[in-house]
């Protein structure tokens, strides 16, 4: 992708500029995002035809992962992950805190039950819902 298909001659809408930047692997998941309210613009909620210009701060939630960017390009369409990373600048706190909460996940470990239940732990289950 050549700086002439990165710089577009106006704003870009908001789901549109997700999509191209790899936030989102289609359009319509980034418009449900937005929609949701997991998406923030320079401090507010968002709508998806919100128009994106070069500094905007956008606030993204996707998960668990927290992100906050800063717009330093423009794009309609979608390219290479090595050219999407120019579009934005995450900032240090923002890092700092992925960081940290990847490492408080990695202390905790895995949330999911070990295994499934065998037929004891099935009966367990049974009657404990039974008597509530």
């Amino acid at each position: 992708m050549s700086s002439a298909q990165l710089q577009t001659t106006g704003p870009v809408r908001a789901d549109v500029w997700l999509w191209s930047a790899r936030f989102f692997k289609t359009r319509s998941l980034a418009k449900q995002a937005i929609d949701g309210g997991k998406i923030d613009l320079n401090g507010s909620s968002c709508k998806p035809a919100k128009a994106v210009h070069v500094g905007d701060v956008l606030r993204i939630s996707r998960g668990v992962e927290r992100l906050e960017v800063e717009v330093l390009a423009l794009s309609e369409k979608r390219g290479q992950p090595s050219v999407a990373q120019t579009l934005y600048r995450e900032s240090e706190a923002s890092v700092a805190a992925r960081e940290a909460a990847k490492a408080q996940r990695k202390l905790v470990g895995p949330m999911a039950p070990p295994g499934r239940p065998d037929k004891q732990e099935r009966r367990k289950l049974r009657r404990l819902k039974d008597s509530m």
